[in-house]
C-alpha cells in the first residue's frame, strides 16, 4: 500500500499538519520538525501527492507549453530543453499542439481547465497579440521566439530577427556573392517577415546586388526542398540565405539531385544552428539561435510571474552569430 501523509507523521512523532507544512514551499515549520519529518519520508520512500498540494497553496506547478511548430526538428530539441528545464525546477509542463490554428481561444480553455500556474508560447511564427489572449485571461505568460517590439504587453525573449537578416546579407556580400536569394517560411510568419526585413534593407546599401524574394509554404524539410526546386526551374542565385535550418537543409537537398555542388555552384546560410546543422554529411554554415539561454530565461521569467504579477513585461533580446562550417565560400 502507498505510504501516506498519516504514516509519516506517526512514525516522526508530530502532527499530520507538521508534515504538511513541511512539504508545502513557504510554510511555518521548525527545523528541528523539518528534520524529523524529512528523515521519517526518506525511511518510509514517501513522496507528497502533487494534486493533493495544489489544493492547499493554490498552485499546481503546471506551466502551459504551447506551440505550433511540431513539423519542424528545430522545435524538438527546444522541447526537451523546455520540459527538462521545468522538471528541473519543480515544475510540470503541459503541452498543447496548436498544428497550424493561430485562435488562442482554444488554448486559453483547455489552459483553463487545467488550473495551470503559468503559460509559455514557444513560436517564432504566431502573431503577437496571441500570447496577449492568455494575459487577458489572467494567466502569468511569456513569449518565447517571439517578435522583437518595444514596451511589448507580454515578456517577449528572442533573438533580433531584423539583425539576423541583415548579418546573412552582410556575411553573403562579404563573400563576393553579387546575385543573392531569400528563401524564407511562411510569408505571414512573423519571423520570415523580420528575417526578410533586416535582409533586404542591407542590400540597399549595395544597389550593385541583384536579388530574389521567395517564400516556403512551411517551415519544413519538405517545404525547402520544393521551393529550391520551383526556384531551379529558372538561374538560380549565387548564394541564399534560407530563413530556417530545416529549409536550409531541403534546399540543400533539391540542389544535390539537380546536380549543383554547395558551395562551389551556389551558397547557403541558414538560421538556428539546430544540432542536425552540424552533422558532418550538411555542415550547414548558419546563424545561431542561442536556445540554451533564451529557454533558461523563458521559465525564470514565468516562474518569476507566477510568484509576483505586478513585474513589468519586458522584451529580453539576445545576439545570434555567424557559425562558420562548409555552405559558403571561404570568408577574405
Amino acid at each position: 500500500m502507498a505510504v501516506t501523509l498519516k504514516d509519516v507523521a506517526k512514525l516522526a512523532d508530530v502532527s499530520r499538519s507538521a508534515v504538511s507544512r513541511t512539504f508545502t514551499e513557504g510554510a511555518s515549520v521548525s527545523a528541528k520538525t523539518r528534520a524529523k519529518v524529512m528523515q521519517a519520508a526518506a525511511e518510509l520512500g514517501y513522496r507528497p501527492n502533487a494534486l493533493a498540494s495544489s489544493l492547499t497553496t493554490g498552485r499546481t506547478k503546471m506551466i502551459g507549453l504551447v506551440s505550433n511548430n511540431f513539423h519542424n526538428p528545430f522545435f524538438l530539441e527546444v522541447f526537451d530543453l523546455f520540459t527538462r528545464g521545468l522538471q528541473e525546477r519543480g515544475l510540470r509542463p503541459l503541452l498543447v499542439n496548436l498544428t497550424d490554428g493561430t485562435d488562442p481561444d482554444a488554448s486559453v480553455q483547455m489552459l483553463r481547465q487545467y488550473s495551470v500556474d503559468g503559460v509559455i508560447v514557444a513560436s517564432s511564427t504566431l502573431p503577437p497579440g496571441f500570447s496577449s489572449a492568455f494575459r487577458d485571461a489572467g494567466m502569468p505568460v511569456v513569449h518565447s521566439f517571439g517578435r522583437h517590439r518595444e514596451n511589448p504587453p507580454v515578456d517577449i525573449l528572442g533573438i533580433d530577427n531584423i539583425a539576423a537578416g541583415k548579418l546573412a546579407a552582410d556575411t553573403l556580400i562579404s563573400r563576393g556573392y553579387t546575385r543573392l536569394g531569400f528563401l524564407g517560411g511562411p510569408a505571414q510568419a512573423t519571423s520570415t517577415m523580420d528575417r526578410e526585413a533586416g535582409f533586404v534593407s542591407a542590400l540597399k546599401e549595395h544597389p550593385q546586388i541583384e536579388f530574389t524574394v521567395s517564400f516556403a509554404q512551411a517551415y519544413s524539410f519538405d517545404a525547402g526542398r520544393a521551393e529550391m526546386q520551383r526556384l531551379l526551374g529558372s538561374e538560380p542565385a549565387d548564394a541564399y540565405f534560407c530563413g530556417d535550418d530545416v529549409l536550409s537543409i531541403g534546399a540543400l537537398s533539391a540542389l544535390g539531385d539537380a546536380g549543383l555542388e554547395v558551395p562551389r555552384d551556389v551558397g547557403i546560410i541558414g538560421l538556428n544552428d539546430m544540432a542536425m546543422a552540424g552533422w558532418e554529411s550538411i555542415n550547414l554554415t548558419t546563424i545561431s539561435n542561442p536556445l540554451e539561454s533564451i529557454i533558461a530565461a523563458s521559465i525564470d521569467r514565468v516562474d518569476a510571474l507566477t510568484k509576483d504579477n505586478s513585474i513589468v513585461p519586458q522584451m529580453h533580446l539576445f545576439k545570434c552569430a555567424l557559425v562558420e562550417r562548409g555552405t559558403l565560400r571561404p570568408a577574405p
